[in-house]
């Protein structure tokens, strides 16, 4: 497997109830599909998958791999605290049909970079799953560094790296690690041209759940060189990028497809986006409606 272009991370729709929304969820991915979309994410962080029970994890990643019909990978998130419990949750996601597995460094224990090795070696070796590693350490408090990457990226089951942070200096390091068996891709919206620029194969997005088509376009325009398109459409994108960090993720990008009919909030303890910020998020969904109909 390797994975390129442009990833969504999706956001899970809920009912006003409160249940997973089955038929948004199928929106939502038709959306994704038509818009280009190179693999999608089912149950990440943006997905709430801390909230879902075992039962709509399966249900949701069943659906997802039924609605797009083998047309692109469908990754599950499976990173858990512990080893064995990322081992089962990367086992259940197979059983469901997922194509690889996101796992993020686990959150709060702070593993050593010897135990980041051994725990990803073993949910490589026994999860039945290809692994893409994910580091994003404002969340999880661990910061997976270079060094242990490059130790990590040669097993032949480990297939990619997210990379969250969007400093160069930690882009410059993981660039040489690319490879065919093994794709960078960018955990950051806001820097993610850039990184492709660099090297980098694709980004798992935030925003492309609103904005699909430009994202697709985004990444065709990398691969075609044309980097000064990529840099304009890039940049009109830039308040967009600002409003989905207002409040932590989802709830500004779930504010954004409620107003697309997708979704009706989140749960707790996540609230659903300030009043102050409805405003912003008026503009913000007229200029991805905006965008998004030039590229059809």
């Amino acid at each position: 497997m390797h994975l390129s272009g442009s990833i969504t991370a999706l956001a899970t729709p809920f009912t006003a109830s409160g249940a997973p929304d089955y038929d948004a969820w199928q929106r939502l991915l038709d959306a994704q599909i038509e818009g280009g979309t190179a693999a999608v994410v089912v149950a990440g962080s943006t997905g709430e998958a801390a909230t879902l029970s075992d039962d709509e994890y399966a249900a949701l990643l069943r659906a997802a791999v039924a609605r797009v019909g083998g047309r692109v990978p469908v990754l599950a998130g499976t990173g858990l605290s512990g080893t064995a419990k990322t081992i089962a949750q990367t086992r259940l996601a197979r059983d469901h049909g997922a194509n690889a597995a996101l796992v993020v460094t686990p959150p709060y224990v702070r593993p050593t970079p010897d135990g980041l090795v051994a725990h990803y070696t073993a949910v490589a070796e026994q999860g039945g799953l290809p692994v893409v590693l994910y580091n994003v350490p404002g969340r999880t408090g661990c910061d997976m560094q270079p060094e242990t990457v490059a130790r990590l990226c040669r097993h032949p089951n480990i297939v990619g790296l997210k990379e969250a942070r969007g400093d160069e200096a930690r882009w410059q390091a993981l660039y040489p690690l690319a490879g065919p068996g093994f794709a960078l891709l960018s955990g950051d919206d806001p820097t993610f041209v850039r990184a492709m620029l660099g090297g980098a194969a694709g980004v798992i997005s935030v925003a492309s759940n609103v904005v699909p088509r430009a994202f697709a376009r985004l990444c065709a325009l990398v691969r075609a060189g044309e980097a000064d398109a990529a840099r304009a459409l890039d940049a009109r994108l830039a308040g967009l990028y600002d409003f989905l960090g207002v409040e932590p993720n989802p709830i500004p990008v779930k504010a954004l497809l409620a107003r697309q009919g997708i979704g009706h909030g989140l749960r707790l303890p996540l609230l659903p986006l300030s009043a102050a910020h409805e405003g912003e998020a008026a503009a913000m969904a007229a200029l991805a409606e905006r965008i998004e109909s030039e590229l059809k």
